[in-house]
Formats: C-alpha cells, structure tokens, sequence
C-alpha cells in the first residue's frame, strides 16, 4: 500500500527515450557477441557467417518483442501512449518515419506469433524470429533442414542469448510511477 509513495516518477517521454536509448545501444553493441554465437554454433553443419554490421533484422526483433512484452505490464491506454512515442524517438533514430516503423514492427509482431504458434511465450518468439530473418534453417542437418524448423538445442541456446535483449518491464513497473 505504502510503495506508492517509494516510487520515483518517470514521466511516458522519458520512459520511450529510456527504451530507446537503451535497446538501440544494447544492440549496436552486442549483436557482435550474438553473431559470434550463430557463426560458432556446433549445430550448424556449415557456418552462417552472418556479418556484425547486419544488425537491422535483430534490432527490429527485439524491439517488436519488447514492446509485445510491454503491453502486460501497463494498462492499455498507456501502452498505446508509450508506445506512439517509442515509434517516434526510435524513428528520428533511425531516420524512418514513425508510421512506416510502426506498421514494420506490426509486421514483425504479426509474423513472429504464427511462427512461435502455439506458444505465446515472446522470447521463444524472438528466437524464431532471429532464426528465421537469418535464414539460418539452410545452415542445419538435413533432418531439420527438411522440416524447416530450428534444432531444439541451437534454440535453447539462441533463447539464452535472447534474454540478454529482454527489457526488464516488471523493474520500471515496481519502482517508477509512470505519469504523461
């Protein structure tokens, strides 16, 4: 009852320049370790050689699952209103227009739930994603290759790397109170 009175607060602006800031940094700076990762996997019957300076699709999956994961921690009026300035600071980032990200990052989010189906669980989601904008199922055996679908233990792995990319909701939910 008495947290309410704990919490700093953060206004919505500040908290999408935060979410911004900090994915944008998190991922300029560890998609090398990521990819350092993919190309070393021993699951891998030849090697992706995916490049460190082929960041975009990442950085779109993790910003598309983090702003899913975003909406179970506020209600949705908020979401709405946190979310529309996360578009717009990430888009003058990324030099593209807000609406032209918005409807990628849609798309990204779309596509990810059907290729995680049934799941619901969006870092598995995240970890297809990768998988899949990668186009890493070529670099497989044959028995996963064939089936078009990721090597449970390249998977689990990708998931743990993915969780370095998760931002923490639940630590801005409990200890700032989020005003407009």
């Amino acid at each position: 009852m008495f947290t309410i009175f704990k919490k700093k607060k953060l206004t919505e602006d500040q908290l999408a320049n935060f979410f911004v800031n900090s994915i944008v940094n998190l991922v300029e700076q560890g998609f090398q370790d990521v990819v350092e990762i993919i190309n070393n996997d021993p699951e891998f019957v030849t090697t992706p050689n995916i490049s460190k300076e082929d960041y975009d699709k990442f950085l779109l999956v993790v910003v598309a699952g983090n702003i899913k994961l975003m909406s179970e921690h506020f209600d949705s009026v908020k979401d709405v209103r946190i979310t529309e300035k996360i578009y717009r600071k990430l888009g003058s980032a990324l030099s593209v227009e807000p609406m032209t990200l918005k409807e990628t990052i849609a798309k990204y989010q779309s596509w990810m739930s059907r290729i995680n189906h049934p799941s619901k669980n969006t870092r598995y989601a995240m970890s297809k994603g990768v998988f899949f904008k990668y186009e890493l199922n070529q670099f497989q055996s044959d028995y996963f290759r064939n089936m078009n679908t990721p090597n449970p233990i390249f998977l689990k792995r990708l998931d743990e790397v993915i969780s370095q990319f998760l931002f923490n909701w639940n630590d801005i939910k409990e200890n700032y109170r989020i005003s407009s």
